[in-house]
């Protein structure tokens, strides 16, 4: 008997350690994507930023800009006049942006993912405008944006390219950051949203869960709804 109840321990203290084990891993993985998505979401954002410096002294210099083609044009120097006008078009290209919502991170996210997703031959709608200063900040913005739109262009791609769409919206509602995408589905019939949260795996999953772990941070609130053929995710944040 004494040997059994051995073998019983045992094997109770093997399945608890490999459980243990396998929880300690998936714990750091999705910790090590977490850190990766905060570095690459950073490194946007100063990029963006960069680029609106420019923007800036790209308009502080305009008076000059002026001064020195009507200089050229004066002295009938056409050609230089041509030249200094083709570099400051190269200038305006370089800094074009799509997406102006206000806030810097949100802008770049955004133009990416929109940008990806069109890629995909999904049709996108959006509209986007918060103030500058938010109490979430913005590399846990852009990391619920970015993986609200990851998903989102995953869910397209497994529906036929004319019923593909997303549609996004963030603003100010009641008070609070309100942020809604909408996508296409390849659902059939509605699903709890606690079956579509532990169903998902991969980045998929990881993404749902990351979205649940900011929004809790902030005691905001999400919400996820699917029809036959769509989905919605809505978010609310204190500001």
């Amino acid at each position: 008997m004494s040997g059994i109840m051995d073998f019983v321990m045992v094997f109770l203290l093997i399945a608890v350690a490999v459980t243990l084990t396998a929880w300690i891993v998936r714990k750091g993985e999705e910790k090590r994507q977490e850190e990766f998505q905060d570095l690459v979401l950073n490194r946007q954002r100063e990029e963006v930023q960069s680029i609106y410096q420019t923007m800036r002294g790209w308009r502080h210099d305009y008076h000059n800009h002026m001064q020195s083609i009507k200089a050229c044009l004066s002295m009938n120097q056409v050609e230089e006049a041509i030249s200094y006008l083709d570099h400051l078009e190269a200038d305006l290209d370089s800094i074009d942006f799509s997406v102006r919502t206000g806030n810097v991170g949100l802008d770049a996210i955004l133009s990416s993912k929109i940008s990806i997703a069109m890629k995909h031959d999904i049709s996108v709608n959006f509209k986007a405008n918060v103030p500058e200063k938010l109490q979430v900040s913005d590399v846990h913005l852009c990391a619920l944006v970015g993986n609200l739109l990851d998903n989102a262009v995953e869910a397209c791609d497994s529906v036929d390219k004319e019923k593909r769409f997303i549609r996004i919206y963030i603003g100010i509602f009641r008070k609070q950051l309100y942020i809604s995408v909408s996508n296409a589905s390849s659902f059939t019939e509605r699903k709890k949203t606690t079956e579509l949260v532990s169903s998902k795996q991969g980045n998929h999953g990881l993404g749902l869960r990351r979205i649940n772990r900011i929004v809790e941070e902030y005691h905001g609130y999400v919400n996820r709804n699917n029809e036959p053929g769509v989905f919605v995710t809505e978010i609310m944040l204190p500001l």
